[in-house]
């Protein structure tokens, strides 16, 4: 006999890319899986979210997530971290964050449900910056 939905919500995704995956009130749950625009070569701009943290969690595979500090549109430095499995990566609001998975990672992703484009600038990075994301993780894998 099947538990009722009205009491267990059980749910799962194999897309590539960003899929949310359950909504409830204020919070949202989503899986980020791999896709070719994450691949360090693709990766043109950082996205900041203004009215939220992140939250990151390595499932299986492997990530790094980069951030950067800048003002309210540039980025000025990067960062970057090598994610481990089931650690938890709080990135704080309005941190331009962005990430390069390999093809078997997933990534847990908590964030408020009224997180949009709207409110989650981008800010296109330069070529000098382009060439630091794929040196550092040249650097880490």
């Amino acid at each position: 006999m099947g538990i009722p939905e009205t009491l267990l919500e059980v749910r799962e995704t194999n897309k590539e890319g960003y899929s949310p995956v359950i909504d409830y009130c204020t919070w949202r749950v989503a899986v980020l899986n791999f896709n070719d625009d994450l691949l360090p070569e693709n990766i043109t701009a950082m996205q900041r979210h203004n009215e939220t943290d992140e939250v990151f969690v390595l499932l299986r595979g492997h990530c790094i997530l980069f951030v950067g500090d800048g003002d309210d549109e540039n980025v000025t430095n990067i960062f970057a971290k090598n994610m481990q499995p089931l650690k938890i990566y709080n990135v704080k609001k309005s941190t331009w964050h962005a990430h390069t998975l390999d093809r078997d990672a997933m990534v847990l992703v908590v964030e408020n449900r009224d997180t949009t484009f709207g409110n989650s600038p981008f800010s296109p990075l330069s070529g000098r910056q382009k060439q630091m994301i794929a040196s550092l993780t040249r650097e880490l894998w």
